[in-house]
């Protein structure tokens, strides 16, 4: 289950991933046990307040819901909730255009937006002394933003929103499948009968007055709930929120929608032939309720009974016994006013989806047979303890929780009645709603085939109308034909808007202490005692991942992770599995270029049990010839996928101009078709034995257990035995000296994906921290150059972005983005021009920008579980001091303007920047003869050769 959050589009601004895991508890009275404090008042104009203190970190998190998202939205103008999101950042009376983004990434804050098909959120998370600058920046979008609307602004970021649909959907394997779903399950008109995104042609069609419309109807605070989060006083906090929000009008009742769920007459079936998929795709999809229907809670359990874990039932007969798909899923989702149950499988190559659809209804009837255990439903229940902590382990997480329960349910601290809510689930509850709702049902299902491969779907499928864009140069005409700063009367106001609040408030705190350690066969312990929530995070990384492969059989040490959870010497695959569920954890293994680790994540009482769990499957692996055929079966039809997808092929060609076809590095850790079909399981077993040894491990841990307790614990990897391990060396043989384009041809691309970069630096040279300081300007985030001047100036792209990534063998530095596919060569041109001038125009400006953002932001740092077990994973990787955290502070407030240019001009040589495009060649090749880059070189695809375009 994956209450409250919803499925939302947002505005890229910042890299956070956020998982809310399942509400469920193993408690009989789950409700008595976990609960959020908060309290929660009304402002006369109707807006709805929720406050929770946690002064843990000097941070606050400020969530503002509106009730309204594309469910309110009129034919002809779909997309528009989601685009007047966007709007909404572009400007205000008082805080001036362009500053929202400034003003927060200025202030080492994270912010964003997203739209959902039920409401709109926009947050932000910043140190705890500008929560009065945040409020006076949410209140002025809220009451003080419609009169600074402009043509300008109004097409520009249409180009903006046109571009995350292309990157989301248009150039995207199985990216219409949504489109064509909501489409033909709802009826003409209904709510849910178009997706959040919207057409292109509605986007296009959008005016300043239905902006101004829509603002009026739905943005008064009577419609919004605002949330905040974190080291606050609660008083001072009333206090500046009824100075800023108590006179913005509450705007015209919103009434509420009631349920309308979808009904199907008979079954729905439609293909689609897709031009970026490589693989057949089924989706079967069954009208269900709305959420917090009392049904609600029995799907949501049905489906992970369904398809969760090896034991089930539909994971049996797809996967194991027909071998079909290498995976097969269910979920159920509920939103405000319908639901859908969702089956479904990615199928491998050749595979009829008749036959795959067949497997699904054998698989049902299967269920409908031999049913479940008690021990199935406790493990489910058992699992969301460890899940519902995790959901609130940062402060936007609470903030954005108790805003999105309050506005759907009326009680803000409903998480805990969720929980008992699912708790409460009967036996009898999931089979009344398996009856109901699936067995003999209706459903729409989309077959979704590679190009050429229509003998593949559904028998009686019809083809399904999907619009695709044609690419026509110059077809958004020109921005310059728009005024932009266009006068505006200023609302009036009780107080003086003008007036930038101050900054208020004591930001020291001291960073965790950390502990260290060595067992006897050698392996390094870190540790940090963490007890906010009653958690352990743990993790061992082992040196060597794709680095030890042979070049032969890259890939390796990819499928050996996936293999080292398919069971133990002493329990099958669904043994460990279920071992594993009933403590609540989360285990996983997982390669990377020079690392394999394995991490855990469990309530901190279950530490003992869990680490006894991954002793088993670190050194007594079962090496089940059945599980790494399917493994690798499973490995390469990834493999063929990403062959299809634009971005994984420009990192393959990237990662070889860049090292050279020789350097392992130029091979993706997952392996080629070629070399993954060469592997076999005795070369897992030798890279095993060859490679995994406790002198190259280390041991990372983070919770409510002191580090004496910790190490006591690990006594049973002693019996780990050391050995030497060989690491080779390879020598950089980068394909050019110069910059150059490299150009692979996707026809019809609807966006061109540009890689731009070099290795700037060995891995180990003491400059990468430095360096990494000298891009924030450039790159770093949404306040930085790339993404103003090529997203919010010209709207060719949904973000611009560059950085330094580093592993043992070297340091990269590397910009990048996706671009609409008729400005390929003008956003070359500005990406080109930006980095021969950042160095010469970085000014004293440029450096208290630097300093005071990345400063600010480093009191984020410390504040989950997984940031924290991130600083002592970096220690150890990298082998850094405890305290390298401080020293960098420490040199960046050393740094002058003098050292930011020398940094870039060594390592962001412009002239040694080799460029990477993969787009429409028809359309686009021609015109990058003239960059000033040379004549571009036309790669092949599937990096087999890099030759000469002539």
């Amino acid at each position: 289950m994956n209450k409250p959050i919803k499925y939302l589009i947002g505005l890229g601004f910042t890299c956070m991933v956020l998982v809310f895991s399942a509400c469920q508890s193993s408690s009989e009275s789950a409700s008595d046990e976990f609960s959020l404090d908060y309290e929660k008042y009304v402002l006369d104009n109707g807006l709805e307040v929720v406050l929770h203190q946690d002064k843990s970190d000097p941070k606050v998190a400020v969530a503002v819901l509106y009730h309204v998202g594309s469910n309110r939205e009129k034919p002809g103008k779909t997309g528009f909730a989601h685009f007047f999101e966007h709007m909404l950042f572009q400007n205000s009376e008082n805080v001036g255009p362009g500053n929202f983004i400034k003003y927060v990434n200025e202030l080492g804050g994270s912010f964003n937006g997203g739209t959902s098909t039920d409401n709109t959120v926009y947050y932000e998370t910043v140190p705890s002394d500008a929560l009065e600058k945040v409020l006076w920046m949410e209140s002025d979008r809220m009451g003080f933003f419609i009169n600074t609307v402009s043509e300008w602004g109004l097409e520009n970021e249409k180009q903006v929103v046109k571009n995350e649909k292309r990157q989301g959907v248009d150039n995207r394997p199985y990216g219409h499948k949504t489109y064509v779903q909501l489409k033909n399950l709802y009826p003409e008109g209904h709510p849910y009968s178009w997706d959040v995104i919207g057409s292109l042609e509605d986007l296009q069609a959008a005016t300043v007055e239905d902006v101004k419309e829509f603002y009026a109807q739905y943005y008064g605070a009577g419609n919004a709930t605002l949330a905040i989060a974190g080291d606050i006083d609660i008083a001072k906090t009333k206090e500046l929120i009824s100075k800023y929000f108590s006179e913005i009008d509450s705007g015209p009742e919103v009434e509420t929608i009631d349920p309308m769920p979808a009904v199907l007459n008979e079954n729905k079936l439609f293909y689609h032939e897709d031009k970026f998929a490589n693989l057949p795709d089924l989706q079967m999809i069954y009208p269900t309720v709305e959420e917090y229907n009392k049904d609600m809670w029995a799907l949501d359990m049905l489906s992970q009974l369904l398809t969760d874990g090896k034991k089930s039932p539909l994971y049996k007969v797809v996967v194991e016994e027909k071998k079909l798909a290498p995976s097969v899923y269910a979920y159920n989702r509920s939103s405000e006013i319908a639901g859908t149950f969702n089956i479904g499988a990615r199928a491998y190559d050749g595979v009829n989806l008749n036959d795959l659809r067949a497997a699904i209804y054998e698989g049902l009837e299967k269920f409908e047979k031999e049913g479940f255990s008690d021990e199935d439903l406790a493990r489910i229940k058992i699992g969301s303890e460890t899940g519902v902590y995790n959901s609130v382990s940062s402060v936007f997480s609470k903030a954005y929780q108790l805003a999105s329960y309050n506005t759907f349910t009326g009680d803000p601290g409903y998480i805990a009645e969720n929980l008992q809510k699912t708790l409460d689930v009967t036996r009898e509850d999931v089979m009344r709603v398996y009856n109901k709702y699936i067995k003999g049902q209706n459903y729409l299902a989309t077959s979704f085939v590679p190009v050429g491969q229509k003998d593949l779907v559904l028998e009686g499928s019809v083809q399904a109308e999907v619009v695709e864009e044609p690419i026509v140069q110059g077809a958004e005409g020109n921005l310059d034909q728009y005024e932009r700063n266009v006068a505006f009367e200023k609302t009036p106001s009780e107080i003086d808007r003008s007036v930038i609040p101050e900054l208020d408030g004591d930001l020291s705190f001291a960073p965790p202490s950390i502990a260290t350690d060595e067992l006897a066969n050698g392996m390094k312990v870190y540790h940090i005692y963490q007890d906010e929530l009653p958690m352990a995070q743990f993790s061992i990384r082992i040196k060597g991942g794709m680095f030890l492969d042979d070049p032969a059989k890259v890939g390796t040490s990819s499928l050996l992770d996936n293999m080292l959870m398919e069971g133990t010497a002493n329990k099958t695959p669904e043994e460990l599995e279920e071992a594993i569920g009933q403590l609540g954890a989360n285990i996983n293994v997982f390669s990377s270029r020079e690392y394999i680790t394995v991490s855990g994540n469990s309530l901190a009482k279950n530490y003992p049990q869990v680490l006894a769990l991954v002793k088993e499957i670190l050194l007594e692996p079962r090496w089940d010839e059945k599980e790494f055929e399917r493994i690798k079966s499973s490995a390469l039809n990834s493999i063929q996928q990403s062959n299809a997808n634009p971005n994984a092929i420009a990192s393959r060609v990237f990662n070889e101009v860049l090292y050279g076809k020789d350097h392992i590095f130029s091979y993706p850790t997952s392996g080629t078709t070629a070399t993954v079909s060469s592997i076999t399981l005795d070369d897992l077993k030798d890279y095993y034995e060859k490679n995994f040894s406790p002198s190259v491990a280390s041991f990372h841990f983070v919770g409510a257990i002191d580090k004496g307790e910790v190490v006591k614990s690990l006594s049973s990897l002693e019996s780990w035995e050391a050995h030497d391990v060989t690491f080779p060396e390879y020598e950089v043989k980068t394909n050019v000296d110069d910059s150059r384009i490299f150009f692979v041809d996707y026809p019809d691309a609807k966006q061109s994906v540009i890689n731009i970069g070099r290795i700037a630096m060995d891995g180990g040279n003491e400059d990468y921290a430095a360096a990494s300081v000298s891009n924030y300007r450039l790159g770093a985030g949404s306040g930085s150059i790339l993404f103003k001047e090529l997203r919010l100036e010209k709207g060719y792209t949904y973000g611009a972005y560059s950085g330094y990534s580093r592993t043992q063998d070297g340091a990269v530095f590397q910009a990048s983005s996706s671009v609409r596919s008729n400005v390929t060569k003008e956003s070359v041109d500005l990406f080109k021009e930006l980095l021969d001038n950042y160095s010469a125009d970085f000014s004293d400006e440029d450096l208290d920008v630097t300093k005071n953002s990345i400063l600010r932001s480093n009191t984020q740092s410390y504040e989950t579980f997984g940031s924290l077990l991130g600083i002592l994973q970096n220690i150890s990787t990298y082998d850094l001091p405890l305290d390298y955290i401080a020293k960098d502070e420490a040199k960046l407030k050393a740094m002058d303007k003098a050292e930011i240019q020398r940094l870039i001009d060594e390592y962001m040589d412009p002239d040694k920047l080799v460029y990477v495009v993969v787009g429409d060649g028809q359309t686009q090749l021609p015109r990058l003869d003239n960059t000033g880059l040379g004549k571009p070189v036309l790669v092949n695809k599937d990096k087999e050769d890099l030759r000469r375009n002539q």
